[in-house]
């Protein structure tokens, strides 16, 4: 019985998974071409979070953020189809208003996908597209009884924008580049509110696989950069804003975390080998 039971619970995410596979097949023939862009950023900022499975309260506290983008053209969609690749990691340590407890907290996500581009005005560049998105991670409180933990999974195709704006100012061209990412559907792991994880190693599982979509999990990404071009490299400032949010099995969970960031842009051409 345990059995059936696990497997009606990744009968849904498996099928999410073809699909999300087969798309990202048919764009694949696109291969890459063109100059890449690759990005470091280290942030530091605030985050305000609430997981009701550990505790009611609110939790608020510093936040230290990395993100790894790559984003190139392609070759076979005479440049009219771009790739992005985007890793983002972060660790907060938080303390609720009076001061009784404190939760830590460790995330990563991965999203890739691809936009359209044009330009409709000199110096102005439009995108838009879809990434398909994975997420972990983990949140300790010291003060959690039986359950002192959650983890977090997730997979989802977000909706993306992008808009940059390269204009001269004095001898140098500087870059202003806003993007933002709306979750649409995906899936996330969450136990049922009283579930312990015991309960869940012993096979008593209940719906712990849940569909989710804007009115579930409303959540948004956006970050806007500023380049500034120096010989070898391109100084990257921005301010990221990271909001995450779901409301299922009984579970209210909201990480709201907002971030100063840092860091540069090396451009390098990948060239392919010719075969004789």
């Amino acid at each position: 019985m345990a059995r059936v039971k696990a497997l009606s619970l990744i009968k849904f995410p498996s099928r999410l998974w073809a699909v999300l596979c087969g798309l990202w097949c048919a764009l694949s023939v696109c291969a890459q071409g063109g100059p890449t862009d690759e990005t470091w950023l280290v942030g530091i900022g605030r985050l305000r979070q609430q997981d009701t499975y550990l505790s009611p309260l609110h939790y608020r506290g510093p936040q230290l953020t990395f993100v790894r983008e790559t984003f190139h053209p392609t070759r076979r969609c005479q440049q009219r189809i771009v790739f992005q690749s985007y890793l983002q990691g972060a660790f907060s340590y938080t303390e609720n208003k009076p001061g009784t407890a404190n939760e830590w907290g460790g995330r990563l996500g991965y999203n890739a996908g691809w936009h359209y581009q044009w330009t409709p005005l000199s110096g102005l560049r439009l995108m838009a597209g879809a990434l398909v998105g994975t997420r972990l991670g983990i949140v300790y409180n010291d003060q959690g009884g039986n359950n002192p933990a959650q983890g977090r999974a997730a997979i989802d195709v977000s909706a993306s924008v992008l808009a940059s704006y390269h204009f001269r100012l004095g001898r140098k061209t500087l870059g202003v580049r806003y993007q933002a990412l709306l979750p649409l559907a995906g899936c996330m792991f969450s136990p049922q509110y009283g579930q312990s994880y015991y309960e869940l190693s012993e096979g008593n599982r209940d719906h712990n696989i849940v569909f989710t979509q804007p009115f579930n999990a409303p959540s948004l990404w956006q970050l806007l950069s500023i380049d500034i071009p120096f010989r070898r490299y391109t100084l990257r400032t921005g301010y990221l804003s990271d909001i995450r949010q779901s409301h299922v099995n009984g579970i209210k969970s909201h990480d709201i975390s907002r971030s100063f960031m840092l860091g540069f842009v090396k451009r390098f051409s990948i060239v392919s080998p010719k075969l004789d």
